[in-house]
């Protein structure tokens, strides 16, 4: 079963709306059915709400399922109820952002593509914070949150069940100087040793790539289990994008096989970046 709470609510919804596929009804219909608004059916298909283990258990008593599926979403729904370890730090995790981390969380694999930053998984926390405080408009002690939560991020890619990660970030996020020279040094000295995880691979798409896929800063998740589809996700300042469905997630997926043929291979995007950190002490 998923870990996070996030990822079990997702798990749900999904199951939910199959069981009302499988009997061709619609939201209204099953709604009218059970004395309930058809936009509450909705609300438990999407996960745009919380979901009670009593509804839960009237939809799977108006289903037919067997006992087991619905103690099993029973038990989805109770422990989607529980807190995420990053939903301690309040306001220093925004809503939209702290769905994503529930998911990150479960992730088998990760491919994100950053045009502009260095991929937060691999921040240091000095780079971390100068991105956060720069432009921000979060209060002082929101942005010491926000920073924590980064770095607590990172540790999954130690753990045992790492996801397998693919980076691919722009040339321009390895010379961009964020802060001061030695502060940017420092941060691609920590790519160089976070890039040696046996679960990471990342490379640089470099200025003469010629035309490349132009979808701007994107990550796509995947999950171990089958019955949890890819997901896209796009962030913003104040927002976020989540994109589902085979057609997003095939044409994303073209886009970063596109740009990893463009980029430099593993190999010579950690020279490159050695490179630069030659240059930066020169």
């Amino acid at each position: 079963m998923a870990g996070s709470p996030t990822a079990r609510r997702r798990r749900l919804s999904i199951e939910l709306k199959k069981l009302r596929e499988k009997n061709a009804l619609t939201c209204a219909q099953v709604g009218a059915a059970l004395d309930w608004s058809g936009s509450k059916v909705n609300r438990m298909e999407t996960g745009s709400g919380r979901v009670q283990p009593s509804d839960v258990d009237a939809l799977c008593r108006f289903y037919g399922t067997t006992d087991e599926l619905r103690e099993f979403l029973k038990s989805l729904a109770r422990q989607a109820k529980t807190r995420g370890w990053w939903q301690v730090h309040g306001s220093g995790v925004p809503e939209w952002f702290s769905i994503y981390i529930g998911l990150e969380q479960d992730a088998s694999t990760l491919r994100q593509y950053q045009c502009e930053v260095l991929p937060g998984l691999l921040q240091t926390e000095s780079y971390a914070r100068e991105l956060h405080t720069c432009g921000s408009y979060l209060p002082p002690e929101d942005i010491d949150r926000a920073v924590r939560v980064r770095l607590e991020r990172q540790t999954m890619l130690d753990s045992p069940d790492a996801p397998d990660c693919w980076f691919i970030v722009s040339e321009g996020a390895v010379r961009r100087v964020i802060g001061d020279r030695e502060l940017m040094r420092a941060q691609l000295e920590h790519v160089l040793v976070a890039v040696e995880r046996p679960s990471v691979t990342f490379q640089v798409l470099p200025f003469d790539a010629g035309t490349c896929p132009t979808t701007g800063s994107f990550t796509m998740l995947g999950f171990p289990d089958p019955e949890d589809p890819d997901i896209v996700y796009r962030d913003g300042i104040t927002d976020a994008m989540y994109l589902e469905g085979e057609p997003h997630v095939r044409e994303y997926t073209r886009a970063f096989d596109e740009l990893r043929a463009s980029a430099l291979s593993p190999r010579r995007s950690v020279q490159l970046i050695r490179n630069v950190v030659k240059e930066s002490t020169q």
